[in-house]
C-alpha cells in the first residue's frame, strides 16, 4: 500500500454556496480539525466557492483539489457526476454549470405550488430563506423548512412523505447530459467521477450500461468509500473501479452538522488493490506556496 492510499482525503462536500450549511471556510475549518489531508468542496452544480475553498485549505494547511458535483438525467433519474481537479474558470465548464443551475427557479416555484395543494402554504418562500445561492434552491432547502415548521420531525422524513416520485410536492427536473457534464470536467482539465454509485437503485443492466457510457465519454473515476454506502458497497464498488479500470475516490458527502450522518474525514480507507483518484490528479493538487 502506498503512502499516497493511506492519506484522509474527502472529496465530496458541499457548503452555503450550493445546499450545505456551513461556509467554504468553515467547512475546511472542521476537515482539517478532523484531519483531512486533501480536501475538494463540491458544491451542486456551481463552482462560486472554489476561490475561498482554496484560500481556506491552503491557511489549514491541506491540499487541495477543485471540485463541483453535476446533476445529470441518466435512464429517467437523476445522477450525480463529481469533477475534480479543474481549471474553475474554464469558460465552457462555467458556462455549463450556469445553464443547469437556470432550470432550479422554475422547479422549486413548481414545486411551492404543489405542496400548497396539500396544505402546505408559504413553502417556496420558507425554502428560499434556507437558500444560501437563490440559482441553487433545491429540495434540501424546503426539506429544511418543513421540519422548521414542524410538519416533518426531520429532514428523512420529509423526503418520505413529501418529496420523492410519486409524492406531493416532488417535481422532476431535466438535468445535463451525461455526456455534457463529463466534457465539461475533462476539457477544463479535470477529472469525472460516478459520485454515490449505489444510491440511485439502478437494475444490473442500467447500472452496467451506466459505466459504459460514462467511461465511453472520458469518465475516469467511481466514488467507493462514501457517506451512503454500506461496508458491501464499497466492496461492490470496488469491484466495478476493477471491472471499468476507474480510478477509486472517497468522500463524506458532508452537508451540515446537524444533517450529516458522516463527518468529514471520518471514513475507512480504499478497499486494497485501488488506484486513488489523487495519484492521477498529483499534478493537479493546489498547496499553499511555501514562505
Amino acid at each position: 500500500m502506498t503512502s499516497t492510499t493511506l492519506l484522509n482525503a474527502d472529496l465530496h462536500c458541499h457548503s452555503v454556496v450550493s445546499d450545505g450549511t456551513l461556509t467554504p471556510e468553515a467547512v475546511a475549518e472542521r476537515a482539517a480539525a478532523n484531519g483531512v489531508d486533501l480536501w475538494a468542496l463540491t458544491d451542486h452544480d456551481e463552482v462560486g466557492g472554489q476561490d475561498r475553498a482554496i484560500a481556506a485549505a491552503h491557511a489549514h494547511g491541506m491540499g487541495y483539489l477543485t471540485g463541483t458535483e453535476i446533476s445529470v438525467t441518466f435512464a429517467g433519474k437523476t445522477v450525480h457526476i463529481v469533477g475534480l481537479g479543474f481549471d474553475h474558470h474554464n469558460d465552457a465548464l462555467v458556462r455549463g454549470l450556469y445553464n443547469t443551475r437556470n432550470g432550479r427557479g422554475p422547479r422549486a416555484q413548481e414545486m411551492g405550488a404543489e405542496l400548497a395543494k396539500v396544505g402546505i402554504k408559504g413553502a417556496f418562500e420558507g425554502a428560499l430563506k434556507y437558500a444560501g445561492n437563490p440559482e441553487l434552491i433545491s429540495r434540501t432547502h424546503f426539506a429544511r423548512f418543513l421540519v422548521e415548521t414542524k410538519v416533518c420531525k426531520d429532514t428523512n422524513e420529509v423526503f418520505k412523505r413529501f418529496l420523492t416520485e410519486g409524492k406531493p410536492g416532488f417535481v422532476p427536473h431535466r438535468w445535463a447530459t451525461l455526456k455534457d457534464a463529463v466534457q465539461w470536467i475533462t476539457g477544463a482539465g479535470g477529472m469525472a467521477v460516478v459520485a454515490h454509485p449505489a444510491r440511485y437503485d439502478f437494475t444490473p443492466t442500467e447500472e452496467y450500461a451506466l459505466f459504459t457510457e460514462f467511461k465511453a465519454h472520458g469518465g475516469q473515476g467511481v466514488e467507493v468509500v462514501t457517506g451512503s454506502h454500506t461496508v458491501a458497497e464499497y466492496g461492490e464498488y470496488a469491484d466495478i473501479a476493477r471491472e471499468f479500470g476507474l480510478f477509486a475516490s472517497r468522500g463524506s458527502d458532508f452537508h451540515s452538522p446537524d444533517e450529516s450522518h458522516t463527518e468529514l474525514g471520518s471514513l475507512p480507507g480504499l478497499p486494497a488493490g485501488l488506484t486513488p483518484v489523487w495519484e492521477s490528479l498529483a499534478d493537479r493538487v493546489l498547496r499553499a506556496a511555501a514562505h
